[in-house]
């Protein structure tokens, strides 16, 4: 199997797995933010209030980006599946 190969199905992999999180782990930490400066203003340091807002937004943007997220892993595996004759030979 040539190196090549190896190394554009790792890079495939990884930037997959980099476009499926990213939105998820963008809204967290957008959340985070706002959540965190709300607290310095109102002096209210209580740390369940944070996890929440983060969980409930999370879940949020996890529902609404599930089809696209869907579509493009079974694109990554048809496409990877596909390949596979040129990979073992």
């Amino acid at each position: 199997m040539p190196h090549a190969l190896v190394i554009d199905l790792a890079r495939n992999a990884l930037l997959l797995a980099l476009m499926l999180a990213g939105p998820m782990l963008a809204v967290a930490v957008l959340v985070g933010l706002l959540i965190s400066v709300l607290q310095a203003v109102t002096q209210v340091q209580e740390q369940t209030i944070t996890f929440v807002a983060k969980l409930f937004a999370i879940g949020v943007t996890f529902l609404l980006t599930l089809s696209w997220m869907l579509q493009s892993a079974v694109r990554y595996t048809t496409e990877l599946f596909r390949s596979l004759p040129t990979v073992v030979f």
